[in-house]
Order: structure tokens, then sequence, then C-alpha cells
């Protein structure tokens, strides 16, 4: 019962200390070590930094080591360096000036946060922030209109974005907890994506409908931009990686590998493209190096694999599962629920899955796994989407001179009816195809 304790205590300091903007993947560690101490009645202190040295880079059970904890710290480290190598050189403003170009009426509300939200940086709405203040004035929007708009076009990519870090994650857990659990199913990313594709389809529809609704009463815009599309090119950079995941995959690398081959190719790519000065790209590099996201990864997984040594997760699934809740609500509440209180996608994901994941069917196929899969992905994004404390909110809001919860009224309908479609449309395909429960 004393894991149980450790857990809570784990929990509440963890969010109290990712409030205070201390860094996530030390808060997770710190956490992990608190679930240990307090889970020592059942299990013996060297079963702690077992736990710690297991989840990071050796298998104790194959006498090996074992890289994909580090690979996949690479890969997040080398996406956010791409990310700010593309805003640092103006790649990625040239990008939304071609945008400009064909899209009139309202469309650039729209289009310059998502064109931003390609790259997956923390408080990314930040840069965005500043043009939709401008293009929201030629229609009379008003500051929360203009902050709704921001936030929202910019995640619009999140539930088929494959080079973003909680996609990637959640399925590195889901391999892991496949092959622990002896079950013959692999899914990869691609699968992830289609299951989300509904949520993307339906994620533009909802932030269409409330920027025809702001801009209803304003008259069309007549002033013809000059053409200029030469700024498309960079999309060449984040897409690149896809084309490395499907060939390299087709030769039996790893999806992480691959990604990780790709992004780099993708920094390279963007080197020729912008035609900078090496010396100067390679100092841009160097400045956007962070161990913030590395160490987030082997905090999630460091978390995660001591709540499966303490036996935690067991206890937490056995307890919840005695209760009269429908299993697929927890694996859509637990996720959402730490969305809204750690305001970080992939930290929810990174704390909820260890849990819900118990609430598995023990056999089950491959469209269930799927399933499950997209509803904690969903689950997690929702909550961190509209939380008060996510990055994008909070800096986007301080630009706009208001706050997150003067727009609660669009925000938090339009967040929960994107969830409710993607539910619905998970439960009616798994119920056809699959088990579930």
């Amino acid at each position: 019962m004393l894991n149980l304790i450790g857990v809570i205590v784990a929990f509440v300091i963890i969010i109290f200390l990712i409030r205070k903007k201390f860094n996530f993947g030390l808060s997770l560690i710190l956490g992990s070590l608190i679930v240990g101490i307090f889970s020592l009645e059942i299990i013996s202190p060297e079963d702690i930094p077992k736990a710690f040295i297991e989840a990071s880079f050796y298998s104790y059970e194959t006498n090996q080591i074992v890289t994909d904890t580090i690979e996949l710290a690479l890969l997040m480290t080398f996406i956010f360096v791409l990310a700010k190598c593309m805003q640092e050189t103006g790649a990625i403003k040239k990008l939304i000036d071609s945008f400009r170009t064909i899209f009139t009426k309202g469309g650039t509300l729209g289009v310059i946060p998502a064109v931003y939200g390609l790259m997956p940086v923390p408080g990314g709405a930040l840069f965005s922030a500043p043009a939709i203040d401008e293009e929201g004035e030629k229609y009379n929007l008003d500051k929360n209109q203009k902050n709704f708009l921001n936030v929202w076009f910019r995640h619009i990519w999140f539930p088929i974005y494959p080079i973003s870090s909680a996609m990637i994650t959640l399925i590195a857990l889901v391999s892991v907890y496949t092959f622990e659990n002896n079950l013959n199913i692999e899914i990869d990313i691609s699968m992830l994506i289609l299951a989300n594709f509904p949520a993307f389809i339906a994620s533009i529809l909802i932030g269409i409908f409330f920027l025809n609704r702001f801009i209803s009463k304003i008259p069309k815009q007549n002033k013809k931009e000059q053409k200029d599309y030469s700024g498309f090119i960079y999309l060449l950079p984040p897409i690149l990686p896809l084309f490395f995941y499907g060939i390299l995959r087709i030769f039996g690398m790893t999806s992480i590998r691959s990604f990780l081959v790709g992004v780099i190719f993708s920094i390279i790519l963007l080197f020729l493209l912008i035609k900078v000065d090496k010396n100067d790209f390679i100092r841009l590099i160097k400045r956007s190096l962070t161990i913030n996201l590395a160490l987030a990864i082997f905090g999630i997984m460091i978390f995660r694999e001591i709540l499966n040594t303490s036996g935690a997760s067991q206890e937490i699934a056995n307890i919840i599962g005695n209760t009269v809740i429908p299993p697929i609500s927890m694996v859509v509440i637990i996720p959402l629920i730490l969305g809204v209180l750690t305001g970080y996608n992939l930290g929810a994901i990174g704390l909820s899955f260890p849990i819900v994941s118990q609430f598995f069917p023990a056999s089950m196929n491959i469209i269930t796994l799927i399933g499950l899969t997209s509803l904690i992905f969903m689950s997690s994004l929702v909550g961190y989407l509209i939380s008060p404390i996510h990055l994008c909110n909070v800096l986007s809001s301080d630009y706009l001179k208001t706050d997150t919860t003067r727009m609660y009224r669009v925000f938090i309908p339009a967040a929960l009816s994107l969830l409710t479609i993607q539910l619905i449309i998970i439960i009616v395909i798994v119920y056809l195809f699959g088990s579930l429960f």
C-alpha cells in the first residue's frame, strides 16, 4: 500500500514542480526516486538503481546494452534543432509569405499558425502571435478570437505529425508494452496517423467553423498580394524524414533510427536551401542544442520502469478495476486530466501510459491496440491543448494581452467536440473490427 502512497506523493510533487517551471525530466526522475523509496517494503534498495539503468541503457534480462532510450532522446534533440534552425534562418517566415499569396479572405488566420505548427517547439505559438495580431486587425477580431485561432490552428497537425515527440514516444511505449506482454502485435506511426486522421480532419473543420463565424460580417479583402511561391521549398525539411522512414523501414531499420537519420538529413538539406555561411550554421546548431528534451525522455522511461518494478501500476489497475467505471473511460480520462495538469502532451503520455495500459484487454487484435493508442494520444492532446499552463496558451495570451480562460467559452467546446468525435469513431471501428473489453 505504501507504494501507492508513493505514487500519489510523486504525482503531486511532479505536477507542482512542472507548474513552477522546473525541468520536466528531472521532475520525473525525482518522482521515480520517491516511488522507489516508498516501495521498499516490497522491493530491495538495489532495485531502484537497477530500474534506472534498465530504462536507460542496459537490459539485465539479456545482459546487453540497449540503445532505444538514447536514440529516442537524440531524435527529440535533433527535431528541436531543426525547428530552431528553420526559425532562426527565416525559412519559416519565407514559407508563410508564400502561403499568404494563395490564401485570402481570412485564410491566412489559419494558415500562419498552422505553418508554425510544423515546427513542434515549446511555446511556438509566440512566433505566430504577432502575425495573427496584425492579420486579425484587418477583420476586426478581438484579442480572444485572435488567441483562439492562433493556438487552435497551430496544433491541427498534432494528430498526424509523425516527428512529434509525443507520437514517437507513445509508439515506443506501446512497443515495449507489446513485447513485455508477449503480444504478437506491432504498430508503427503510420498506423497511429491513420487512426488519428478523423481527428485531424475534425480539427480543421472546427477551426474553419469558428474562423468563418468570427469574420462572417467583415467585408471581403480586395487587396492583391504579389505572387511568390519560392518559400514553399522550405516544406521539404519537415517532410523529408517521412521519406527516410518509409525507405529505411523496408530495410529493417527501427522507426526511431529511421526518423533520426531523416531529421539529420533535413538539417543538412536546410543548410543547402538557406545558403548561409557554414560556420554561422554550425554555431546556430550549437546554440539550438538542448538537454531538456533528452532529460524528458529519460525521465519518462525511468518513471515507467519504476512504476512497473514497484508493482504500483498493477495495484492502481486492480483498485480502479474493482469500480463500476468502464475501463475505456479510464483510457480517456486519465491522459485528459494529466494533460490539463501538466500542460505538456509528452509528459501526459509518459505519466499516463503505465497506468492506463493496465486496463488494456489481456488479448486483443491490432485494431483494438491502435484504437486504444489513438485514444490515449488524443485525450492527452486535448487536455494539453486547453491547459492554462500550456506554454503556447501562456505566451500567446501574454502577447495578445489576454489570458487563456477568456477564450474557454469557445476553446473548451471546440476541444471536447474534437475528442468526442474521435472517441465515437474509434469505438465504432473497434466494435466492428476489433475486440474492446
